[in-house]
């Protein structure tokens, strides 16, 4: 009897998660699949940041939800009834956290992707992400009845020990947030440095900023060194990266005629190749009396850095091509020696 008695009072409970949980999947497959295709059908990509994100959850939280009603309707001796509340307060609590973690990190990387000048880099996620966790915990310890005063106090006395003996550390850390906020680089950005170095921004992280070489090698340099030094950034809001190409030609050339060459094989590279920025035409100037020829400039536009090899190429082939049909020479480096011989008597 007592079993039978016992099966009962359970039973209701368990048939209150079941029918919580069974509303949550009949909500997320018929509500939810509603707005997500409603979502993926708007140009705004942030939409569907947000409704994937409460997607994962909406299940867990009405199976919390139905918990929370059948254990109302049990009576369970103290202090379980509370504990048992404040435990699923706390899931509820790491599983808004972990809900708005992901909603932040889609819109940064939304963001970043339309550029925006708010930054989506490794230094910066990592940053939103402990102010999330770190709300979350605090709430958590409040509702089980921690006092978090004195851990605050805590954590501030300790901070300061923590912050002279990570001095360094320290200076990375505040170093990369100076690189973010002003906005010199950013992730796909090519620099160079006054020390040399040159790459592809791949990441800002919390110590080091790392770059990646043309030959693919991989540069990790600290932020306090990167945000003090002299970098010059060639990828801006107008990418294109101009390409001089110094030619010379022989003193009995026709200029008339070498120009009018060189424009023409230079217009039909601007229309057959990609990487050359089509808002800027090819111009020819010339520039010096050299000691062998008369030196002269072509001017392209790039798209962007990395172009220059592309166009060199193409360019100095069909260039050198052409002078052989049109008998244009490029002289060799000519030096005239004059040699005296004294006779004495």
């Amino acid at each position: 009897m007592n079993l039978e008695i016992a099966y009962l009072e359970w039973m209701e409970p368990i048939l209150t998660i079941v029918g919580g949980v069974f509303i949550g999947f009949i909500f997320k497959t018929y509500f939810f699949s509603r707005i997500k295709k409603f979502s993926d059908g708007t140009s705004w990509k942030g939409d569907d940041v947000v409704i994937n994100a409460f997607d994962a959850m909406v299940i867990f939280w009405f199976f919390l939800a139905s918990l929370s009603i059948a254990l109302s309707n049990v009576e369970l001796a103290d202090p379980y009834n509370i504990y048992a509340s404040k435990l699923i307060f706390a899931f509820l609590v790491i599983s808004i956290s972990l809900t708005l973690s992901k909603i932040i990190m889609g819109l940064l990387d939304v963001w970043s992707k339309s550029n925006s000048s708010l930054p989506s880099t490794g230094i910066f996620k990592g940053l939103v992400n402990v102010s999330i966790y770190a709300l979350g915990f605090l709430i958590i310890l409040q509702s089980f009845g921690i006092s978090i005063t004195p851990l605050i106090t805590a954590l501030g006395v300790g901070g300061l020990a923590v912050s002279l003996a990570l001095k360094d550390t320290l200076s990375d850390l505040f170093g990369g947030i100076n690189i973010l906020l002003s906005q010199t680089m950013r992730e796909g950005d090519y620099i160079e440095l006054d020390n040399g170095y040159q790459g592809y921004v791949v990441n800002i992280g919390w110590r080091y900023t790392t770059l990646r070489e043309r030959q693919n090698n991989l540069i990790s340099i600290p932020n306090s060194v990167l945000s003090g030094s002299t970098s010059k950034n060639f990828t801006s809001s107008d990418a294109a990266f101009r390409v001089p190409i110094k030619i010379g030609v022989s003193y009995d050339s026709d200029l008339d005629h070498v120009e009018r060459v060189s424009l023409d094989v230079a217009n039909k590279l601007y229309n057959e190749l990609e990487c050359i920025n089509k808002d800027y035409k090819p111009t020819i100037r010339f520039r010096e009396f050299a000691d062998s020829s008369v030196n002269f400039f072509i001017y392209f536009q790039g798209k962007e850095f990395g172009d220059h090899n592309t166009i060199l190429n193409a360019f100095i082939k069909a260039l050198h091509k052409r002078f052989k049909e049109e008998n244009i020479e490029i002289p060799y480096p000519i030096r005239t020696v004059i040699h005296k011989n004294e006779i004495k008597n």
